[in-house]
């Protein structure tokens, strides 16, 4: 577990904004954007985790970083914070304990795009949450801002959700058949999506696979892999195997 120093510091404010949400990311509800993106940001964190695994953690407010281990050092936004007690999600600019500005700009700008957009789960400063809420707020932010991935740091009274940004972690390196074929399913057996076939096909078209569909039958196809799924009536997959 680690341990928050200087939490309450601010730091001095940056003169400009180095950050913006990206134009070509835009969804209208929770399951529109799993359905979208979903798939994306939780391959992502399999790139965090296998640079970072099961190493210790702090994270110095001061300077915007988080430290895994000895030397592992990467820039930090601060999204918001879990509370064990209450069981409910607080998002940082709702709260009043003394943040510096510069650390909550993405969480101020997924508040805008919630309004703009009549997203509550952006707006609503304090609610009753789950952990799959943690994760889906992390994610929303990490597909939105092209952060490298987020972090949940259990700080003991609660876990605080933290997005990273980092060269290394983009460029671990992975299988990608073996990949797609664990991050799918963990998907959406992790989130309830509406639509599996939609999720599916906006996962592997992005990773710039060809689709072929036959009737509920689609089949994707990049470089020497090859993914065949089957869904059923209502969508949702039945079927997935691939082979290189």
């Amino acid at each position: 577990m680690g341990l928050f120093n200087n939490l309450f510091k601010k730091k001095e404010e940056k003169t400009e904004s180095t950050i913006d949400l990206q134009n070509d990311k835009h969804f209208t509800s929770e399951n529109d954007f799993l359905e979208k993106f979903g798939a994306l940001a939780l391959e992502k964190q399999r790139n965090l985790y296998s640079v970072t695994g099961e190493l210790s953690w702090n994270v110095d407010m001061n300077k915007e970083e988080i430290i895994f281990g000895d030397n592992l050092i990467f820039p930090i936004q601060v999204l918001g914070s879990f509370s064990n007690a209450s069981e409910t999600w607080l998002w940082i600019w709702e709260n009043k304990a003394g943040y510096a500005e510069s650390v909550m700009k993405q969480a101020l700008l997924l508040k805008q795009y919630g309004e703009e957009n009549n997203i509550d789960l952006l707006t609503v400063g304090q609610f009753d949450a789950a952990e799959n809420d943690l994760h889906l707020i992390g994610m929303i932010a990490v597909e939105m801002f092209n952060a490298s991935g987020y972090y949940l740091g259990n700080y003991g009274q609660g876990t605080m959700i933290l997005t990273i940004k980092s060269d290394v972690i983009d460029k671990s390196e992975s299988e990608e058949l073996s990949r797609i074929l664990t991050v799918f399913p963990e998907l959406i057996s992790t989130f309830e999506i509406q639509n599996h076939k939609n999720a599916f096909t906006n996962y592997l078209s992005q990773k710039g696979y060809k689709l072929t569909l036959n009737g509920n039958e689609i089949k994707a196809e990049k470089n020497e892999n090859v993914i065949n799924t089957v869904f059923n009536e209502d969508n949702l997959l039945t079927k997935l195997n691939g082979n290189s």
